[in-house]
């Protein structure tokens, strides 16, 4: 095995197009997380101006074999990344090569992660099962034999949680339903103010998180969210980016999104056709519950369910009939407590994880 970085005109786009051979016969791929891997790989982003990216080809006997991008952060400088990875069957010693190159690069790094693509709002984790359905937007998808690879080093376990929407519609409608939002308001978004939202939100997201709770967090620019929302702006909706707040003072939001994964077919990104075809016709039938941040001090109250009844009428009213939920930690106690509680409010069952995902870490040096 040899790596090539991914300099020349010819070779970079040779890194684009290397999943096309990995996904050719596969229907449940999407590619609709390639404007993240263009971003920060090609830029220019202000995630750029913070972390080192370097796209690398793995080439076995002048063929390529494997695609990634090393990503140290110096927000999280002991970790270098693998990210954006996608390779063939049957590489062997394929962790102990990357691992290898890694000391190399950054010496002075301790981890080996794969499966982070640079940040958590960017995504992260490899598929451990459900390798039959497509992904929801925005949560990754990997043939099985990728988790093999790294099956010697240790994992971190995530979990997506999958459920019909119509309990949450009578409850809803439900008789003296009442919910103490101890004086919290409920707004959506303004898209004509989105550089000002895509700012608060950042705000609530790095006062309610922290690497403590929440591994690879990392505090992140408002124009770095900003880049992250551009490429799929026209396919936003007010209702989409829900807040609360208190006197005028934010203390949560509520990120939501219908599952645009359900517009294309296997091999394919999203297209201004597909965003006319979604305005017109409204074709998606599920929705991704994507992030809930509050601030501390609002957790263990009605918060979240003042939020979500808020978004319950546009929901319903777009024809959505199922929900999946963005990734948690196994180990994140408080927030699969939080999502169990409000599915069997609602329900009365919570269901059990519906997909896994692992992010992989190898050691490197001593810390």
């Amino acid at each position: 095995m040899m790596v090539r970085d991914a300099v020349q005109r010819r070779e970079r786009r040779e890194w684009h197009r290397f999943p096309e051979q990995v996904y050719r016969d596969n229907p449940f791929h999407r590619m609709t997380e390639k404007s993240l891997s263009d971003l920060l790989v090609d830029g220019p982003s202000l995630f750029l101006e913070h972390a080192e990216v370097r796209p690398c080809l793995l080439k076995v006997e002048g063929q390529t074999v494997a695609r990634f991008a090393f990503i140290h952060d110096r927000q999280l400088p002991s970790h270098v990344q693998v990210a954006f990875f996608e390779a063939l069957p049957g590489l062997g010693g394929l962790a102990s090569f990357l691992l290898r190159e890694a000391r190399a690069w950054k010496p002075e790094a301790h981890t080996l992660v794969v499966g982070l693509n640079g940040h958590l709002n960017y995504g992260a984790g490899i598929l451990l099962d459900r390798f039959d359905e497509p992904p929801v937007f925005g949560l990754p998808y990997s043939p099985p034999w990728y988790a093999d690879y790294f099956r010697e080093f240790s994992c971190r376990v995530t979990v997506s949680y999958r459920f019909s929407l119509e309990p949450f519609f009578r409850w809803a409608e439900g008789p003296g339903l009442k919910v103490n939002g101890r004086g919290i308001s409920v707004r959506f978004m303004d898209r004509r103010q989105l550089d000002r939202e895509v700012a608060l939100y950042t705000r609530i997201d790095n006062t309610s998180f922290s690497y403590a709770d929440t591994p690879y967090w990392s505090n992140r620019l408002p124009g770095e969210n900003g880049e992250l929302f551009h490429p799929f702006r026209h396919l936003l909706r007010n209702e989409n980016l829900i807040f609360a707040e208190r006197n005028g003072e934010p203390v949560g939001f509520f990120l939501w999104y219908p599952d645009f994964n359900e517009l294309v077919g296997p091999g394919r990104d999203l297209g201004i056709l597909d965003v006319f075809r979604y305005r017109l016709t409204h074709p998606v039938r599920t929705m991704r519950f994507t992030e809930v941040a509050l601030m501390p001090g609002y957790r263990n109250t009605a918060t979240v369910a003042a939020m979500i009844l808020k978004a319950i009428p546009p929901i319903r009213e777009e024809g959505l009939a199922t929900c999946e939920g963005g990734f948690i930690f196994e180990q994140n106690t408080p927030s699969r407590n939080m999502v169990r509680r409000l599915l069997e409010r609602v329900s009365g069952a919570a269901p059990p994880a519906h997909r896994h995902y692992g992010i992989f870490e190898g050691l490197l040096h001593e810390p």
